[in-house]
Formats: C-alpha cells, structure tokens, sequence
C-alpha cells in the first residue's frame, strides 16, 4: 500500500503531488523537481508554470514533514526569551524573527522563561527533543546572560544580550553609536550646554554614556560631572534628574539640551519643565531613547528619540542562525551591532540666544 503522498487524496481530501501531475499533464516525478527546488534545468520555465497553476487550483501544498526528513530538518527553529508577556519590545523582535523565517519556510516556536534559569535549561531540552533546526536565545534588555544548559548542541545565536563566556554569536544594538546620534542632535541645533539625566551601570547606560561623551568631546565641550545625572530608568527618575539641574538655577547657568536614558526618564525631565515653567523646545530640548510604544509619540510635545532596533535583531538574527542552518557552518563568535535609527518628532529645537 503507498504512502499518503503515493495515493490519490488524503482521508480529509487533501490534494496530493499525484493530483497536481495529473491535471498539469506531467510526470510526478515533474511536480517533485518543482517542490523541491530542482526544476531550473530539469524543467521549461512553461511546464514548471503549468505545474504551480495546477497546484493553486488544487489547493496544494508539500508535505513540509516529509519534507522535512528527506532534508534532515524540521523548519522549525525555537526562540527562548526571559520576558516575552511582559516587555513592551518583545512584539517587535517576534515578530522580525518569525516573518524573516517565515520567508525561509521555517516557524518559530517560543518559549518565554520567566528568566528562571532551570526553565530554560528545560526549554531548551524540549526543543532539542523535538528537532528544532537551531534556536535563538533573546533578551529583553541588553546586558550579559548565562548561556542555557544544552544551546551548544545545535545551532544558535543570541539576541540583545551577549554571552558570559563568549562561545556563541551575538546580534545586539549599537549603543555607544547611538549616544553619539543623541548628542549631535542637540549639536547640530546649536546646544553647547548640553547634560545626561538617567541610568545605571548596566551594558546600555555605559555605552550611552560613552557615545555622547565622544560626540561633545569631539566638538570640544566638557560636560560638568554634575551634569550627568544618573538616577535610574522611571519616570521618576527623569523627574528627580531634571529637578537637580534646574533648582536655583539661573537661566544662563543651565542646560539647553537634555539627552535622557530612555523614554521614562524623558518623561519625568518633561514633566519637570512643565512644572517648572520651561518650555520644550523653545527653552530646552529633550531627546529620548528607545522609541517605546504607545509612550514617546503621545508625550506633550511628542518626544524625539533614538529607537531600539528590536524587529531588526529579530531578523538579524534569524538570518544568521538561517545561514548556519543551510550550510552547516557554525557562525563566527563576533557580536554584530545593529544600528540604532533616529526617530524626529517635536521635542528639539534650535538652541535659545542668551
């Protein structure tokens, strides 16, 4: 007796390869070279047409199982990540990782951990146990992770997060370029007394910190310790920071620009100037980071960032792990840092004459 591929239809009526050679006119042999990516030079550009209309009319589509033993795959990769429900970015990088494996005929099955390190182990167990052709592993905010028991055993590359012992490669955001982005900005409008307000001493406010300090020292201007005032991530925080600048303050002793840790604490500087009297941007500009959804856009004035690249380390990454799947090369170790784009709205301005 043949398999379900060898018979007519399926018992639910599925249409099979041999339905499809029958109304094309054509060997099965024919529809399998088309399926299978080996028509060009086996087939006419005519034929292997006539066999994707039959196809279409029929409802048709491989056997991706099948498919997949003859190829030794599965096309499914996994993605663990430590947060999935609860990060405002998690949809972003879900979603570039499934539409770029998608484009490459593969699903992505996730798995969202919790950050609790035995879930991950097990998780990673699980995909394993179930063929996936690679697995990504994905943080929802940068910082070095322990690598989970078992991803050395298949294909994989990390997303937003770098690995403790450096065995896998890494696509993560171009932090300390994108604090330089910031800072030229509020350079390029003619800001000279320009401060920092926000974070801590984890990987992204280091690096931040850096990017602006090389962007001002590149123009000459020396920013005064007490101008970068790191008081956290919340709203908050950027209340707190802007309130220590600008208390007795005069107006000629004071910052015109602000470059803030995240779109929080840009929040919390906004709300400050609102309270204090400054107006934004014809007294003070404010520039943000992460463009974070249903926040920054809606802030009064709408606030000017620099945008966390989170769809693009989804599909960064995915195309890595995709290539190491098709040729069965490990990648290179190296992390490879994804732009961080500047998104214009209303909370810069030209810098105010004394």
């Amino acid at each position: 007796m043949g398999s379900t591929e060898d018979s007519h239809t399926t018992g639910t009526g599925r249409p099979t390869s041999r339905d499809v050679a029958r109304l094309a006119g054509v060997s099965h042999t024919a529809v399998s070279f088309v399926f299978n990516g080996r028509a060009d030079g086996n087939l006419s550009l005519a034929t292997q047409e006539r066999i994707r209309q039959a196809a279409a009319q029929l409802g048709y589509r491989p056997d991706p199982v099948a498919r997949g033993l003859r190829r030794r795959r599965t096309a499914v990769i996994g993605l663990i990540t430590d947060e999935i429900a609860s990060s405002p970015f998690a949809g972003r990088l879900l979603r570039g990782a499934m539409e770029t494996a998608w484009d490459s005929e593969h699903l992505v099955l996730t798995v969202d951990s919790g950050g609790d390190a035995a879930k991950e182990d097990a998780a990673v167990a699980e995909l394993l146990d179930r063929r996936v052709d690679g697995i990504i592993y994905a943080a929802m905010s940068l910082r070095r992770v322990r690598v989970p028991e078992g991803l050395h055993r298949t294909h994989s590359v990390l997303a937003n997060c770098l690995p403790e012992d450096n065995s896998l490669p890494a696509v993560i955001p171009a932090e300390r370029a994108g604090g330089r982005t910031a800072a030229r900005l509020l350079l390029e409008q003619g800001h000279q007394r320009i401060a920092l307000v926000g974070g801590l001493d984890d990987i992204a406010s280091v690096e931040r910190l850096r990017g602006f300090r090389d962007a001002l020292r590149a123009e000459g201007i020396t920013v005064p310790k007490e101008w970068v005032v790191r008081t956290g991530g919340e709203i908050s925080s950027g209340y707190e920071g802007a309130a220590r600048l600008f208390d007795g303050a005069a107006v000629d002793r004071r910052p015109t620009g602000i470059f803030c840790y995240n779109d929080r604490v840009a929040a919390g500087v906004l709300h400050a100037a609102t309270r204090l009297g400054i107006a934004v941007p014809d007294d003070l500009s404010v520039v943000g980071y992460d463009d974070q959804e249903h926040m920054a856009a809606f802030l009064a004035p709408p606030l000017t960032t620099i945008a966390l690249p989170h769809r693009a380390m989804g599909e960064a990454a995915t195309r890595l792990l995709l290539d190491a799947i098709d040729t069965g090369r490990t990648p290179p170790t190296a992390t490879r840092r994804i732009a961080c784009p500047v998104i214009s709205r209303a909370s810069v301005g030209p810098a105010p004459t004394p």
